[in-house]
């Protein structure tokens, strides 16, 4: 399995795996509607910004990496259930902030409140900005 460019027509399969990735953390806080996750998924698909890790089966990862004028936004990190804690997450983070270290560029994304995945993002150098209603803004400058 290889990370590779994400085609306009993977958005559906990348809105269902958001849906199972995030379902738990959402029902926690109270914000959980599969129909509403979707929706939001597919109305900022970037393609062009997103690249996949596909399986024999489908998608089973997914990582938007968007420039913006405060810095680049890490979006849409989702990886399948059965593959978090292998350390693929992980490597592909070192990946992202490897080349904005070399770029010179400030990473930016969001967590939900009480996600475990905080620590990973904390594990690479992330910080938390602010928190914004449900999520944390976490913010990592260049080395």
């Amino acid at each position: 399995m290889q990370w590779e460019p994400a085609h306009r027509d993977d958005g559906p399969s990348i809105a269902e795996l958001r849906v199972d990735v995030l379902r738990e953390s959402l029902e926690r806080v109270g914000r959980f509607d599969a129909t509403r996750a979707r929706a939001y998924f597919l109305s900022a698909f970037a393609p062009e910004f997103t690249r996949v890790l596909r399986g024999p089966d489908g998608i089973l990862g997914s990582i938007a990496v968007r420039p913006s004028p405060e810095g680049t936004w890490i979006e849409h990190f989702y990886l399948a259930r059965t593959l978090q804690g292998t350390g693929r997450g992980g490597a592909l983070l070192a990946d992202t902030t490897r080349a904005a270290d070399t770029n010179g560029t400030t990473l930016l994304l969001d967590v939900l409140v009480g996600s475990g995945a905080r620590r990973l993002y904390e594990r690479h150098g992330f910080v938390e900005d602010h928190v914004d209603g449900v999520d944390v803004i976490m913010r990592r400058p260049p080395r």
